[in-house]
């Protein structure tokens, strides 16, 4: 597993858990910290027959994609997880898809949105960003100041006030979990949420994400504003936080993603994908 260090950790994780329950079932588990050592490219090999990325660290997605040339398979598949890592081509898949998602727009300098600001607040965050990281309401030019210019695209989102708690959906081989909880979530309690049975027209919404991309764990965030379901990320192997059983569940899908492997087949079930 492709993780982060636990020092680096901005909560804690399932996957100490997951690593337990698969060693319990007979899986040798090796965590690899690609921080926490130097590695020779030329000697860089695939060492395993399954690998996790779980970590967002960029050292962490460059071995992963390393690996994955040299003929390594990869949960989720690394070129799948690396069009999810971008907000820009992930919005763009989305998009092509027909699921809802805010208006969208990007562009290399903070004051090429001055315009846009006519219409109402936006959402500007990190086009590689995760876990809210960089994620901030502009409501007036002045306050495009305050961004950071010249590093790289500016991603902006018409901003949508929420009806209530942020959504979030998760799915693990086929089945899907919703999770509500408030933006930004400030203490361990806030991320892990409160479970919510997910309407029809949102697990639609959720289950059609998973097939524009191929892949059958993930997670979708979702608001709902004014009534109107907008998708406003996707997250390749998310935290799975306040799903029940997460650690269980998700070893369960890694488990059965390994034999799966082991016998020839595929490392994801891109045509059952959460149906």
């Amino acid at each position: 597993m492709l993780m982060l260090e636990k020092s680096r950790r901005r909560a804690p994780s399932i996957m100490p858990e997951v690593m337990r329950l698969l060693a319990k079932w007979g899986v040798k588990v090796d965590a690899i910290y690609p921080e926490a050592r130097l590695t020779d490219l030329a000697k860089l090999r695939i060492e395993h027959d399954l690998y996790f990325l779980k970590s967002g660290s960029d050292l962490a997605w460059s071995i992963a994609g390393a690996l994955h040339a040299a003929g390594a398979k990869v949960i989720d598949p690394y070129p799948v997880a690396a069009l999810m890592r971008d907000k820009i081509i992930a919005t763009r898949i989305l998009q092509e898809a027909g699921i809802p998602t805010p208006e969208s727009y990007v562009n290399s300098r903070p004051e090429q949105l001055v315009p846009l600001l006519d219409q109402g607040a936006l959402l500007v965050k990190p086009h590689l960003g995760s876990n809210g990281r960089g994620v901030r309401v502009v409501w007036d030019v002045d306050e495009l100041d305050d961004l950071p210019s010249g590093q790289g695209p500016v991603f902006a989102q018409r901003y949508h006030k929420p009806d209530g708690l942020d959504r979030k959906i998760y799915c693990i081989g086929g089945q899907l979990f919703g999770v509500e909880r408030v933006w930004p979530a400030q203490t361990y309690a806030e991320k892990l949420g409160t479970p919510f049975t997910i309407p029809p027209e949102l697990r639609d919404i959720a289950l059609r994400c998973g097939r524009a991309f191929g892949v059958d764990l993930y997670g979708v965030d979702v608001i709902v504003s004014d009534g109107r379901p907008y998708v406003v990320d996707v997250n390749s192997f998310p935290g799975f936080k306040g799903v029940p059983d997460a650690a269980l569940r998700v070893a369960d899908y890694i488990y059965a993603t390994a034999r799966r492997v082991l016998e020839g087949g595929p490392a994801r079930l891109t045509e059952a994908a959460c149906a």
